[in-house]
């Protein structure tokens, strides 16, 4: 693990920062170290995959990552009044605008110039080790999904950018959803064929107890969540199945036994942290040191906190509570590390529990009740709840839904995804903005692209309302 943690330190010395060159600026293929040496060796191929999962994290996790900026997006985080960041400020009250680059999108086509780069590279070499070749190909294809489920996601139609020439990406426009989801589709597939079924380390041919490279199970995990996202429901349902039978490798972890710990058997897929001092950026921006500050402006929402059934154990254990005289503020304790050196967690991307929900509600929308139910009860009987008795579908499939929420809440933007795939982000949020301070329009479920981006690309346009 240390000799993992070293190479992603070494990486961050040899790739650009994420937030230096938008889209349509970047003036070469971003590879970090030069593109005709870093493929010709084993050691140097792998490592330079771990230099992009380093830079996924900073996207991932901490003030300006996926939890945070979802959570406020939707009905999960409140920000404490006093705060000054304008940005924070902007997701919260479902407030974004064009002006400037408020959202991820840069980071997210940085990171793609280094998967589309990795993956040139990985192709056309052919000094690699076959076995290392296949298993970074297909990491750096689950990584594009990966990328492009959240792109698709928070923005509509973008541009699906397949290569790292930047003078072919500098002028393509917004490739319609739908045949984005088509790609997803087919680099999961191909990174299931091309990843091994086992976990491996910095030497990709030797397998690890760590759980922070992608393996044929992360790109099935993901899959499934793909499926179910474009309703394609058996689909989802078969590759869920896949990953939760497969017991030798996963199984569910009580809420007090550390569901978040590192190589928690509940864990698909993690990313191993990377700065001093710290664990995971969430567990170091959620967890309140003092009352809400400017320095720790989040804390969860009354929303949030009342879904809970007074007895469920997530109640007790994933949620954390400070309190200052009369207040009591109410935080996500799923991390419970707030500053330290020893690495006991890691960032959680991928998990057991999520594949339960996503097969009881591919199971509900083809009419599986008793199957559905089975699984929705297999979380809440861990959580310490009585089993749901729902005998019709749509009673069933809410009953799902309120299970996500308190199960998934503040793991990289489940509740925000969840309410606009299910259609119910119009009448939840017309009653939260307006708590928040903010007014609601229906057009403010996807961010806005950057101006700088729309400015400098003729080909692209700005999604409606902004």
């Amino acid at each position: 693990m240390v000799g993992f943690r070293l190479v992603i330190i070494l990486m961050l010395q040899l790739t650009f920062t994420p937030s230096c060159k938008k889209l349509v600026e970047v003036e070469a293929p971003v590879t970090g170290v030069n593109a005709d040496n870093v493929y010709q060796s084993d050691a140097t191929a792998s490592a330079h995959l771990v230099g992009i999962y380093s830079n996924l994290g900073g996207l991932l996790n901490g003030a300006s990552g996926i939890s945070v900026q979802s959570g406020l997006s939707a009905d999960e985080l409140k920000l404490w009044s006093g705060s000054t960041d304008a940005k924070h400020k902007a997701f919260y009250q479902n407030a974004l605008n064009n002006s400037s680059n408020l959202t991820n999108w840069s980071a997210y086509y940085f990171c793609l110039l280094q998967v589309n780069s990795a993956i040139e590279g990985l192709t056309s070499s052919t000094s690699l080790t076959p076995g290392v070749k296949s298993q970074l190909l297909g990491e750096a294809k689950f990584v594009r999904a990966f990328l492009y489920f959240y792109l698709v996601n928070y923005y509509g139609d973008v541009p699906l950018i397949l290569t790292s020439d930047y003078r072919i990406n500098s002028t393509i426009g917004r490739t319609v959803k739908n045949l984005v989801w088509d790609h997803i589709i087919a680099d999961l597939k191909d990174a299931q064929t091309l990843l091994t079924d086992k976990y491996v380390g910095a030497n990709v041919l030797v397998n690890s107890t760590e759980r922070s490279r992608p393996n044929k199970w992360a790109a099935t995990a993901l899959l499934a969540r793909s499926y179910l996202y474009t309703s394609q429901w058996a689909s989802a349902e078969i590759e869920a199945t896949a990953v939760i039978n497969n017991t030798s490798l996963f199984d569910t972890v009580s809420i007090s036994n550390g569901v978040f710990n590192k190589n928690s058997k509940e864990a698909i897929w993690q990313l191993q942290p990377t700065n001093t001092n710290q664990n995971t950026g969430d567990g170091n921006t959620f967890i309140l040191q003092n009352s809400p500050n400017n320095s720790q402006p989040f804390y969860i929402n009354n929303a949030l906190l009342n879904a809970f059934d007074s007895a469920d154990k997530r109640k007790i254990g994933w949620v954390g509570k400070f309190v200052s005289g009369a207040d009591t503020f109410y935080f996500p304790y799923k991390y419970k590390i707030y500053q330290s050196s020893s690495l006991m967690e890691y960032l959680m991307i991928l998990r057991l529990g999520e594949q339960y929900l996503i097969r009881a509600e591919a199971r509900a929308q083809q009419n599986k009740l008793t199957e559905a139910r089975n699984d929705l009860n297999v979380i809440r009987a861990r959580a310490g709840l009585p089993n749901v008795t729902a005998d019709e579908k749509a009673s069933l499939l809410a009953a799902i839904l309120q299970e996500r929420r308190v199960e998934l809440f503040t793991e990289l933007g489940h509740r925000w995804l969840d309410l606009k795939r299910t259609n119910n982000v119009d009448v939840i949020m017309a009653i939260v903005t307006v708590q928040k301070g903010g007014t609601w329009e229906s057009t403010d479920q996807l961010y806005p692209l950057p101006l700088a981006d729309l400015q400098r690309n003729s080909n692209l346009n700005q999604n409606l309302g902004y």
